[in-house]
């Protein structure tokens, strides 16, 4: 499942290429035929990142609610001046990477034909947003719903605060919120009422990177090392953001820092390296499950003190 930073960098681009447009919206599968009918040809006004949830806002006040989950994706394609991300969402081949293309087609982009508008779709296409120069097609989310603004202001007031949005109040929040319960704090983090957009892999790394162990109850953590826990999860969030990756390794682990960002198999100090040796202690990293996902965890590093 994507997390929250891609989510936030795919509403950026529906920002860049569909802001101000007045849009043809249908479901080449049918499923979303009547949410697409209550969207079609109306302008795209504003887009809402927050946790794994994307808005888009619609000048008649109607939004497209959509959640990726496990499975869904976003293609993008389109002219020249089109510019968009490919299959952003899972499966995903490349990890957290996210593939950008141009999309660019036509002479001057040294490409073929003009464009002439959106291809014939191809699959399950739940629906399809198409404006002057791209298109983009939705297939596989869990949530693709068209519903008012205050549905969708219900919507976010079920989620907790979103690191990458950092809306004033949501440290003192988040410190509160993790600070009121029992629950281990690995669970926490993947709790969307706690705090929205953190997934399996910041999780792990998250509670690594502040030397916490993954079965401390949140009632346990002081409210100096939550509010340490925030401004790291911001912090790493917001490099997700910027460099479409999730990173989380200063350049001195990476065996060629020059290059600007690292290979892989370098980006992660303990997510998918069970068994192999701590990156900062040398022990084995070692893997279980907790809240219903493997956990990855440096037993020394993380030892509660």
């Amino acid at each position: 499942m994507p997390e929250g930073h891609s989510v936030h960098r795919l509403a950026r681009q529906f920002a860049d290429v569909f802001s101000g447009q007045c849009l043809a919206v249908s479901s080449p599968q049918g499923r979303f035929a009547d949410g697409a009918a209550l969207l079609d040809a109306r302008t795209l006004v504003g887009t809402v990142a927050h946790g794994k949830h994307m808005f888009l806002h619609f000048d008649h006040g109607l939004v497209l609610h959509v959640h990726l989950g496990l499975y869904g994706a976003w293609d993008f394609g389109g002219d020249a001046t089109f510019r968009g991300a490919s299959s952003i969402g899972a499966p995903r081949k490349v990890g957290e990477r996210e593939v950008f293309d141009d999309g660019a087609t036509g002479p001057a982009a040294g490409g073929g034909p003009e464009y002439t508008g959106p291809p014939a779709p191809v699959g399950a296409v739940r629906v399809r947003l198409a404006g002057a120069h791209g298109w983009a097609d939705l297939r596989g989310a869990t949530t693709c719903q068209a519903i008012t603004e205050a549905e969708a202001d219900a919507v976010l007031a079920r989620l907790g605060p979103d690191p990458l949005r950092n809306l004033p109040g949501d440290k003192e929040g988040f410190v509160a919120g993790v600070r009121a319960r029992k629950t281990p704090l690995a669970a926490l983090l993947m709790d969307q009422k706690v705090i929205a957009g953190v997934g399996n892999v910041y999780r792990a790394e998250l509670l690594f990177r502040q030397g916490l162990d993954p079965w401390l109850s949140g009632r346990s953590l002081d409210a100096e090392a939550a509010t340490g826990l925030w401004e790291d999860t911001v912090a790493m969030m917001s490099d997700g953001a910027r460099d479409g990756r999730i990173i989380t390794t200063p350049p001195g682990y990476w065996t060629e820092p020059a290059a600007g960002l690292p290979a892989p198999e370098e980006s992660h100090f303990v997510y998918r390296r069970h068994g192999l040796d701590c990156r900062v202690c040398g022990s084995p990293v070692a893997l279980t499950d907790l809240a219903a996902r493997k956990l990855y965890w440096c037993p020394v590093c993380q030892q509660a003190s």
